[in-house]
């Protein structure tokens, strides 16, 4: 049985918190109180507040980008579990511009539910809010899921490009127009060798039989669709490749950006040798590669799998993504 390295059960989480705020206290402050980080540093032309939340375990995801140029605020909620309204609401009220705040929530139900309350709490305290959603794992998309597709790895862009946008004094309404757009032409697929293992118990979440992947699986170890054989990578990123270019579609000038995402458990090797060989498939398909980041970005624990992500640019969305940015996690 794996061990994880915590003081006690149920102290990881709040011990971690704590520990990011002093690594990182010149760029976030974290009110321990009311369990959320808010950036030091800020535009003060921004005219909303930006805000994102979920499950601890995702790390660097959401409080590592906090800061200049990206979120003003972030609220992390236990292991896999979404934040509470109340939360979510202290921080909004915290960190709300002249037009309010906006929501960046990743689409899961207790995300939505959590979210949804403090907006309502907000609108009843007069505070501007809007969300936009972020829907982009291809794996989720089917008729039989009522929930939609998850919300995964486009989490990271899509808040990078509404943070440059924040910074040019864009209001909320355009805010919510550009992120909705942006969300629409990203997908995510992820697949695993392994799966996590729960702090609580420290048993994987699912078992495979040997040589085997999980294909489609999810950021907290939901099942995929299928398994297959893992066999060697340049098959299986060609695979996972042409699916989300097929769901895409992007025009034959149409730039992307490439997120190589590890899960937790896959070393910088194996991610640089991922996206060589996404970097041939896309040259192959005369897809130009005009952005990327590979590492860790949104993790799942100790799960050993990645992700790719793929978003369909033009040359606003770029700017955006270029301008600059300061956060624990991101910066340029």
């Amino acid at each position: 049985m794996a061990r994880y390295f915590e003081n006690a059960a149920g102290a990881l989480v709040p011990d971690a918190l704590s520990g990011f705020a002093r690594a990182h206290a010149d760029l976030v402050a974290y009110d321990a109180g009311d369990g959320f980080f808010t950036a030091r540093h800020s535009s003060p032309a921004r005219r909303a507040g930006l805000l994102s939340g979920g499950g601890s375990g995702h790390e660097p995801l959401h409080a590592g980008y906090v800061g200049a140029g990206m979120l003003d605020a972030a609220c992390p909620g236990r292991v896999f579990a979404s934040p509470h309204n109340r939360q979510i609401f202290r921080a909004s009220r915290a960190v709300a511009g002249p037009e309010g705040v906006l929501h960046i929530v990743k689409n899961y139900t207790g995300d939505r539910i959590n979210f949804g309350i403090a907006a309502e709490r907000l609108a009843a305290a007069g505070i501007g809010c809007a969300r936009v959603l972020v829907d982009d794992d291809l794996a989720s998309d089917s008729g039989r899921i009522a929930a939609g597709r998850r919300g995964t790895g486009a989490t990271v862009l899509v808040e990078k490009v509404l943070g440059g946008a924040a910074d040019t004094g864009m209001g909320l309404d355009e805010l919510v127009e550009l992120g909705t757009a942006v969300a629409g032409r990203c997908r995510t697929l992820a697949a695993a060798s392994a799966a996590h293992t729960a702090p609580a118990s420290g048993e994987p979440a699912f078992e495979l039989p040997a040589g085997e992947l999980e294909y489609g699986v999810g950021i907290h170890g939901e099942r995929a669709g299928r398994t297959r054989a893992q066999g060697g990578v340049r098959a299986l990123v060609e695979e996972m490749t042409g699916s989300l270019l097929d769901a895409l579609r992007p025009g034959p000038d149409a730039p992307v950006v490439a997120l190589v995402n590890g899960l937790g458990a896959v070393t910088s090797l194996e991610l640089y040798g991922i996206f060589g060989e996404l970097g041939r498939i896309l040259d192959g398909r005369r897809v130009r590669l005009a952005r990327h980041l590979v590492g860790d970005y949104v993790t799942a624990l100790d799960m050993r799998g990645f992700s790719l992500t793929l978003m369909v640019a033009d040359h606003d969305t770029l700017s955006f993504y270029d301008a600059p940015v300061r956060t624990p996690a991101l910066r340029w």
